[in-house]
């Protein structure tokens, strides 16, 4: 079944991109619901598959999660991807004349990303549920994949609310998908029944055949395993629908578009046609299954087992000791007081400026859009870790929980990468602002703006993800104290008691390729600024058109500034305590200095906040 889906897939992708008759909306997002069901599949299979031969079914912890993590991401995924195409057969049935316009290539792409960001933040909510658990009664799973519901049956404390928050987050994912199918397929009908003759009507819905049949075939297997499961609770019942869900649907969904669809086999004769020489085609899809079973074995074996612990000895070791800056009484109420009024100041400074943009209509442009967008991170930033501290002050307890430090880990990192990109979206607005002004409106429309919101979104949200899933397969046996004011990654990977070489080189490779591209972009666009500057004849016209980026100019400073310096101190210094003390300056100080250096030297924010504050008055 695994070759077969492999197969199958593989196909249909290589016919689409081969083939310029189906470089249409409705293939390339079958193109991509055929990746989706590819990983999906190869998610559990391989595993199962190598599990049979070795005799061996152990899985470790971190595999567990990131087996559980990629199911859900993926199987979330054809969802999303079945609702985008419901919706592109609506636009298609129903307004037919405007469908080339309305589903252009940016907007294919802007869904695809939605349907990619959505399963992404429904796989990670499985995945920070999970990590709640303390401990495990149990490491039997009865399925053959990690299975989120079997995971918190094994937990040791109470999973009342676990249970609760998934089927909750389980019942969203899944109703919003099945309500846009409804809703597109009630427009189709309504529209198909209004025409005329008898062929007009089964032409229309001849190309929402396939379509339909998969959505049946997806959610009619998954409900129906739900259900029984519910209803007559069976392990070994359970693994069977299992199989139908996971391993039958992926498999059969390119047999169902390409028997019941003429422009795919026909593109398939093509691409047979086309191929001199099938044998070595198929050897060739042939070496790529046997290096993806070589590449899964080498990971299975690598694999350990999830150790049984009692429950009443693990609680103590799932909790870290946040050192902070001095250990002396009397300073205590002056870092309370510092860290209290820098927080109040950043939030009442980067609030009004959202107000101000929010309230002002002569601020609705693409720049402020995006000024207001980083207030918000900025606020988020430093809320990740002031409220920890000042409350740390207050109760005298310095204890985070296991669950707590990749959770703030995780929340720094998104809004700090955030911030970055959202710099860098700045920087190349300023860009097109300066080096193309009679373009700026239709280069930088709404749709662009949010497109590139929602990449700087997603771009952090996966370099915060990559950090949590990394420390959360480290192992904690030496001291639990954390010489700082919150979960530092680099810290934690010094506390672990394994080896963490690979760690530390792909902490330093993420940060090099997730810091060093956002810089390169604000370096590249400013010497494209300079270069078109340099060109003005007049000073006042230069003056002018550098003046509009020196707001934004001097927050890259600040923000880079600050944290190239805190990384440089620290590599010299090795003194963690300093390491802390710069590490205010970075995340503290910066998002509260921000909507300063913006409202001061910017004249539209200024006479925007006195237009503000009139109103109030």
């Amino acid at each position: 079944m695994y070759l077969v889906a492999m197969l199958g897939n593989m196909l249909i992708i290589l016919t689409v991109s081969s083939d310029s008759h189906l470089h249409t909306p409705m293939y390339f997002f079958l193109c991509n619901l055929s990746l989706a069901d590819i990983c999906f599949i190869s998610t559990t299979v391989p595993k199962m598959i190598v599990g049979i031969q070795t005799h061996s079914r152990v899985i470790s912890y971190g595999g567990c999660l990131t087996q559980m993590s990629f199911l859900i991401l993926f199987g979330c995924m054809d969802g999303m991807l079945l609702t985008v195409m419901a919706y592109d057969r609506f636009v298609a049935i129903c307004h037919p004349l405007h469908y080339s316009a309305i589903m252009n290539p940016c907007l294919c792409c802007f869904l695809v990303l939605i349907s990619f960001f959505i399963s992404l933040l429904d796989s990670q909510m499985h995945t920070l549920i999970v990590l709640q658990l303390a401990c495990f009664k149990d490491v039997n799973i009865s399925n053959f994949f990690c299975d989120p519901s079997q995971l918190l049956h094994l937990g040791c404390s109470d999973t009342f609310t676990n249970n609760i928050v998934m089927y909750f987050v389980g019942a969203i994912s899944g109703f919003l998908p099945i309500s846009g199918i409804f809703c597109s397929y009630y427009k189709i009908v309504s529209s198909i029944l209004r025409f005329p003759s008898i062929g007009g009507k089964y032409k229309a819905f001849s190309t929402c055949g396939s379509h339909l049949s998969v959505v049946c075939l997806f959610y009619g297997t998954a409900i129906g395993g739900y259900l029984g499961s519910a209803l007559l609770p069976s392990p070994r019942k359970d693994e069977v629908t299992s199989v139908m869900y996971t391993i039958v649907t992926p498999m059969l969904n390119p047999f169902i578009y390409s028997l019941r669809n003429r422009d795919i086999k026909s593109a398939l004769w093509r691409l047979y046609s086309r191929t001199s020489n099938l044998g070595s085609f198929v050897r060739h899809h042939n070496s790529i299954r046997n290096a993806l079973t070589l590449v899964s074995s080498s990971q299975v074996f690598s694999k350990r087992c999830l150790c049984y612990v009692e429950p009443q000895n693990l609680t103590g070791t799932l909790e870290f000791l946040l050192l902070g800056f001095s250990d002396d009484p009397e300073l205590q109420p002056l870092t309370f007081s510092l860290f209290m009024s820098m927080y109040l100041v950043t939030m009442l400074g980067n609030l009004v400026i959202i107000l101000a943009i929010g309230s002002d209509s002569r601020l609705h442009t693409p720049m402020y859009f995006f000024l207001s967008n980083l207030s918000m991170a900025d606020i988020g930033f430093s809320s990740t870790t002031v409220p920890k501290v000042i409350l740390d002050i207050q109760t005298r307890s310095r204890v985070i929980s296991y669950a707590g430090c990749l959770t703030q880990l995780s929340s720094l990192n998104f809004f700090g990468c955030l911030d970055s990109a959202l710099l860098t979206v700045m920087a190349y607005d300023r860009f097109v602002a300066i080096c193309y002004p009679l373009q700026y409106l239709d280069i930088m429309n709404p749709r662009v703006c949010s497109l590139l919101l929602l990449v700087s979104f997603l771009i952090s949200l996966l370099d915060s993800q990559l950090h949590c899933l990394m420390i959360s397969q480290l192992s904690f046996c030496t001291s639990m104290e954390i010489p700082h004011f919150f979960c530092d990654p680099p810290q934690l990977l010094e506390l672990a008691c394994n080896d963490t070489s690979t760690n530390k080189t792909l902490l330093y490779f993420i940060g090099a390729i997730f810091g060093g591209i956002p810089v390169s972009g604000i370096f590249f666009s400013y010497y494209k600024i300079v270069s078109s500057i340099l060109r003005i004849s007049s000073s006042g016209g230069k003056y002018k058109a550098f003046s509009t980026c020196g707001s934004h100019l001097s927050v890259v400073c600040l923000f880079y500034g600050t944290g190239l310096g805190l990384y440089l101190s620290s590599a010299v210094s090795h003194f963690p305590r300093k390491a802390a003390g710069a590490s205010v300056v970075y995340a503290v100080v910066t998002p509260m200095l921000n909507p300063f250096i913006y409202s001061l030297r910017n004249r539209d924010i200024k006479r925007a906040l006195q237009r503000f504050l009139n109103r109030i008055a």
